[in-house]
């Protein structure tokens, strides 16, 4: 059954969308999301208490799997090197795993792994999925991952169902993430990541196989705010952009840890790690970005917060949310100071900038979505000025539609996006 809510665009004014943001605005993250505390801040005078945490492994136990390599599991993931072995040892577990994107992934795709060098010398992972010999390539289909993630887990098996739709697909880990060179989980610059998916993908689309063919970019959740601001700075170097559970408008504070910023007392600012909601008005006091700000050039790599587990929050199906602790070499631990900052920086200026996308836009979410709010897909779809729009809500569905949902609407969210290319090629 067809349980998906299909917009087009329609004008003027849809009364779907003359209904409160309510919702708030959360991060991008699959498997877990920071947290902090209830921490009081005194403008005048505010001390900051800093854990750094020394240990060079964690303890990870994952069920099925043997001693040794719950031990390979364990080891710092702070450099490449160390992922990719990690990332190796578990490849054969990660595709015998019982979910439909790998236990009935299509046959015969090609597969092609290789590393870049980008403009600041570190080795950028890439890989592709092609049909299999004799079915025509129709188009190129390039992806950006979310926060944490990676290209070489869930995705695996997307790429290879589109793959097999005749598609050339094309995946790259983001620097400090997954399988390329990069500090773990930190993100010194949101718009160094915009460079490098636009220099790599620009090189990319003139390989012989898909040069004369239509480009299309998707994003997933924080690569949703990637995408987005690799379409503004090239607006027509795309011939569709796909957006699933995208990160693009911030409708309340967040910094490092998800933090709320609920209301300043004469003396104090409280920072909450909630869920609840927020006046559109409400916006951070400079005095107290000027902090972090300060704070992150002083220690810009410091994990300042607690995480929180969302695999409960981003995954629907109890089944599949087990399977999450594969993702072996995702980054799951406390958010990054620089990093939080770059992403609401990146956030604030996608925001201001929504009635600027032009391209082809196909936007998918989930309703029933925790991590990112599935009224600001809905503020997008009625702000952007593409004349060719569609938005598509699943009822039920949480964050990680393409990864996380009964097997029924995984195979329904693949299909809608496959079909919404085909119209386009």
């Amino acid at each position: 059954m067809e349980l998906s809510l299909t917009l087009r665009f329609r004008p003027p004014e849809l009364s779907f969308f003359n209904r409160n943001h309510r919702y708030l605005f959360t991060s991008p993250l699959k498997r877990q999301l920071p947290t902090v505390a209830p921490l009081k801040y005194n403008l005048k005078r505010t001390v900051f208490v800093i854990t750094a945490k020394i240990n060079t492994e964690k303890a990870v136990h994952i069920e099925g799997v043997s001693e040794e390599l719950n031990l390979i599991a364990s080891q710092n993931l702070d450099f490449a090197p160390v992922r990719r072995r990690v990332r190796s040892a578990f490849t054969e577990v990660q595709q015998n795993l019982d979910h439909c994107l790998f236990k009935h992934a299509p046959s015969g795709i090609r597969t092609e792994e290789w590393y870049e060098k980008n403009s600041k010398g570190l080795e950028i992972f890439c890989k592709s999925w092609m049909p299999k010999p004799g079915v025509r390539i129709k188009g190129a289909l390039f992806f950006c991952h979310g926060y944490g993630d990676t290209c070489t887990f869930f995705f695996e098996g997307v790429a290879r169902y589109i793959a097999a739709a005749g598609y050339g697909v094309y995946a790259l880990d983001h620097p400090g993430f997954g399988l390329s060179e990069g500090l773990h989980g930190y993100v010194p610059s949101f718009d160094a990541l915009v460079d490098n998916v636009i220099k790599i993908y620009t090189k990319i689309k003139g390989r012989p196989e898909v040069r004369r063919l239509p480009h299309f970019i998707l994003g997933q959740s924080m690569g949703g705010a990637v995408t987005l601001k690799v379409h503004l700075r090239e607006p027509r170097e795309w011939d569709g952009v796909i957006l699933v559970a995208p990160m693009c408008k911030i409708l309340r504070v967040w910094l490092p840890g998800e933090i709320f910023l609920q209301r300043l007392s004469a003396s104090a600012t409280i920072f909450h790690s909630v869920s609840g909601k927020i006046a559109e008005d409400v916006v951070p006091p400079a005095a107290v970005l000027k902090v972090f700000t300060l704070l992150s050039k002083v220690m810009p790599k410091a994990k300042l917060f607690p995480h929180q587990d969302l695999s409960e929050l981003a995954i629907r199906d109890p089944r599949k949310r087990k399977m999450a602790v594969y993702n072996v070499i995702g980054y799951s631990d406390q958010t990054r100071l620089k990093t939080g900052l770059e992403l609401l920086k990146a956030t604030n200026e996608i925001e201001k900038r929504l009635d600027e996308v032009s391209s082809p836009l196909l936007i998918l979410h989930g309703l029933a979505d925790k991590v990112t709010d599935p009224s600001v897909s809905q503020f997008l779809y009625k702000k952007a000025s593409s004349m060719d729009k569609t938005l598509k809500l699943y009822k039920g569905g949480y964050h990680c539609i393409l990864e996380g949902e009964p097997d029924d609407r995984i195979h329904t969210v693949l299909g809608d996006i496959i079909s919404w290319l085909d119209a386009r090629c």
